[in-house]
């Protein structure tokens, strides 16, 4: 029977990349998205409820905020239709990620990076058609970053072009968007016969849950 649970719905989501039983899923994760970066090997679920900082006064909560060994703030969430200021918002949340740990006093070098993680059903940039969009903070004209301390990704799905015959060539990220595209219509042992790493096979089995 397929796992029948979409995994970009807000609460399967949550229990997929924010779950302190399957942390092994959200580092398996992460370490595709963030490839090129130091590993992540171990991670903990702060609270993720951030205070009245909106222009209303009012709370928000970020979908999953992970703390990897390294300090690194890094805040997952999905979102399945594109609402508006989508770009601000996650240059907000970023900013207030990176700032909020620092305590009153300190020195600034005591800043860790805000890595900013957002998985989009449609898309937020039609062209170029890319899946993972990577932004940093770098000087227009020179190959010069001034930091690698905040970063926003997009991973847009509707520029998915992995198909179950090609996952074999896939990148460790395009594995993981097919999964969220299509964990739903498959079952547990679909999941690991086409995706063997074991933290897909513990990922189905979370949702099934």
């Amino acid at each position: 029977m397929p796992i029948g649970i979409n995994p970009l719905v807000d609460y399967a989501f949550k229990m997929l990349f924010g779950n302190e039983l399957h942390k092994p899923v959200t580092i398996h994760f992460l370490n595709s998205v963030l490839v090129g970066q130091t590993p992540i090997v171990s991670i903990s679920f702060p609270n993720p409820i951030r205070g009245k900082q909106t222009a209303d006064g009012k709370l928000f909560i970020l979908d999953v905020l992970a703390v990897d060994q390294l300090g690194r703030q890094i805040n997952i969430e999905v979102q399945i239709s594109l609402p508006s200021g989508m770009a601000k918002r996650m240059v907000f949340y970023a900013a207030d990620t990176y700032v909020r740990p620092l305590p009153e006093g300190q020195n600034y070098n005591a800043l860790q990076p805000s890595i900013n993680i957002c998985v989009l059903a449609g898309s937020l940039f039609r062209h170029p058609a890319k899946l993972h969009l990577d932004f940093r903070l770098r000087e227009k004209s020179l190959p010069l970053t001034l930091t690698d301390d905040l970063q926003i990704h997009f991973l847009q799905l509707s520029h998915l072009e992995i198909t179950a015959d090609t996952l074999d060539n896939a990148t460790p990220v395009e594995r993981w968007c097919w999964f969220l595209c299509h964990a739903d219509e498959l079952t547990t042992d679909q999941v690991a016969q086409l995706l063997p790493d074991q933290e897909f096979a513990e990922a189905a089995g979370v949702l099934e849950m």
